[in-house]
């Protein structure tokens, strides 16, 4: 069987974004957009509802829909970290490399996420090969992830236990976190694409099982199945 990645087609992301995928690619990718979709706009609407009951004094039904908008985006997160390693396994194993931009700055709110996108788009000018860039700027999306995933818990355990010094201050966190996630959920949805180009027809089953199985590795959400899949990240790291 032919493992080779197809030549790129086109010259740059933004040419592969506005481009058409064959048809068994656009289907797979399509279904991937719609069920990560799914699981942000589940976030985002418990988010919103937790912003609306604490606006209208009702801070114990905001502390309700802040724990579940929690849970569901730490759900959301083990969907696009399945993804997003998925691509970096097969990236390092068989060579797929797709067209590539670094992250920006500007598209972070967070000081992490501003501080991470600059390291990226550092480091996308120093490495040696476009495979080492694209490595990293997926791990890079892992970890913003995960850190404002962790920080949405961190801070509904907080206002779920009556902390009022600085509940502002974390309701104003919250929103940070939302705009990094989405960014994040937008970048991946690029880089899927773009990868899919690449990638070989005859692996797409596989690449879509192995997405599977690792959205499926985590049961419960929160901080603790967060860092485990940043464990399985790290030994696998330890290999490239």
């Amino acid at each position: 069987m032919n493992t080779r990645a197809p030549s790129r087609r086109y010259d740059s992301v933004h040419q592969d974004w506005r481009a058409f995928l064959p048809e068994g690619k656009a289907d797979f990718f399509s279904n991937h957009q719609q069920a990560l979709n799914g699981f942000y706009f589940t976030f985002s609407y418990l988010l919103n509802e937790a912003l609306n009951f604490r606006q209208l004094g009702d801070s114990s039904l905001a502390s309700q829909e802040l724990t579940l908008a929690a849970e569901s985006c730490a759900r959301l997160a083990q969907q696009v970290s399945a993804v997003l390693h998925s691509m970096r396994q097969y990236s390092r194993h068989f060579g797929i490399i797709p067209n590539l931009a670094p992250l920006q700055t500007s598209d972070f709110h967070s000081e992490n996420g501003q501080r991470r996108a600059r390291h990226n788009n550092l480091f996308s000018r120093i490495m040696l090969t476009e495979r080492s860039q694209f490595l990293y700027k997926l791990n890079t999306l892992e970890e913003i992830v995960d850190e404002q995933t962790a920080e949405i818990a961190a801070s509904a355990r907080s206002l779920a236990g009556g902390s009022s010094i600085k509940a502002l201050d974390l309701w104003q966190s919250l929103d940070i976190c939302h705009f990094d996630i989405t960014t994040c959920l937008c970048e991946t949805d690029v880089c899927l694409k773009s990868f899919l180009f690449v990638l070989p027809e005859q692996h797409l089953h596989r690449f879509e099982s192995r997405i599977k199985r690792l959205s499926r590795g985590r049961r419960n959400p929160g901080v603790a199945a967060i860092a485990a899949i940043r464990a399985r990240r790290m030994l696998a790291s330890a290999g490239e």
